[in-house]
């Protein structure tokens, strides 16, 4: 079994959809991220949304708030000091390469090179409607040359490219990323992220997979890396987005679980990020359980592949019972690693 890190899904789009609504201030969100790095968490994870779902518009009577996150990020660098500050995930059509580069090269450089960038396809149409109505757009193949055009312009001196959907000519995007290779995790447990992934990623970042899933994802991931002429990165990062709830007895923590929006959320994203997992299966692919249960399973994901428990989201209603949640979890799982 590997050392495995433990990282705090931190609220920048989170409200409305894995909590209630009105859930964090910004104010509550920096100071969550500030309290994970004195707990001795490893990293903070934060997400991505620009405009509400329609299922959230119906849900609740009053709008949430969605933060950048790379603005969020920015922020609380200043305001830490060890902690890595991560994307899980910024959606890559959200922002045009050229501009995505400028504030990933930024953000690397204010925190002296803490950044992780998870990134995804995203998963809910209103939102790229907001952006360009009616446009087609194929996320998987918009994906690809993101990802291609950013590594581009982190690299060369001016780059150009021309896609299907990126293209910009002999741009000269200074300062570089603080570090040598900003890592890039592939987010996602669809066969197009893992391949992403395999063939141009310093990592991979599913969500909800069981041990053997993620074994297996791993797997397959090695064999197109291979196929297609790569040796994946030293140090390439496997980063798994869970659930959490930790309770006096297993009952009480499935039924904290069950009753939280992080579920109503899964639910939601059932028949899209999620599709391959079934709902009846969420507390098996989440840390569920009393603390000794959930240590156990800790130790299953490190042995299955597991690097870093990354973007925790624990199961609560209000920020002072994920503070209470969030403090247990150090105090009676992390403790045992």
């Amino acid at each position: 079994m590997g050392f495995v890190k433990f990282g705090v899904g931190v609220p920048t789009a989170t409200e409305g959809l894995m909590y209630p609504v009105p859930y964090a201030s910004i104010e509550d969100a920096v100071e969550l991220a500030v309290m994970a790095e004195e707990l001795g968490f490893e990293s903070v994870w934060g997400n991505d949304h620009i405009a509400s779902q329609r299922y959230v518009q119906a849900q609740f009577d009053d709008p949430p708030n969605y933060y950048d996150p790379l603005e969020y990020l920015a922020f609380v660098s200043a305001k830490t000091a060890r902690i890595r500050l991560a994307t899980c995930v910024i959606v890559l059509p959200f922002r045009h390469p050229v501009v995505a580069a400028k504030q990933l090269a930024t953000l690397d450089h204010l925190s002296g090179g803490r950044l992780v960038v998870g990134v995804g396809i995203g998963a809910y149409r209103e939102e790229f409607e907001a952006l360009q109505p009616g446009v087609a757009l194929h996320r998987g193949r918009y994906a690809e040359e993101a990802i291609r055009s950013l590594q581009l312009l982190f690299t060369q001196r001016r780059a150009s490219f021309d896609g299907e959907y990126v293209r910009f000519a002999d741009v000269e995007s200074y300062p570089k990323p603080r570090q040598p290779v900003l890592p890039i995790l592939s987010g996602g447990n669809s066969v197009g992220s893992k391949d992403r992934a395999a063939r141009l990623g310093q990592g991979w970042l599913p969500a909800c997979l069981t041990p053997e899933e993620l074994t297996a994802g791993i797997s397959e991931i090695r064999k197109t890396a291979a196929d297609s002429g790569r040796e994946l990165p030293a140090g390439f990062e496997v980063a798994m987005q869970m659930g959490v709830a930790v309770g006096a007895t297993a009952e009480a923590a499935r039924d904290q679980f069950e009753s939280s929006h992080i579920y109503t959320h899964m639910r939601s994203l059932s028949k899209s990020t999620l599709k391959d997992q079934r709902i009846g299966d969420f507390a098996a692919r989440n840390l569920i359980g009393t603390p000794d249960q959930i240590a156990e399973q800790v130790r299953r994901y490190a042995a299955a592949g597991v690097d870093c428990l990354a973007g925790l989201l624990f199961a609560a209603n209000t920020m002072a019972e994920t503070v209470e949640q969030i403090r247990l979890f150090r105090d009676e799982v992390m403790v045992q690693f």
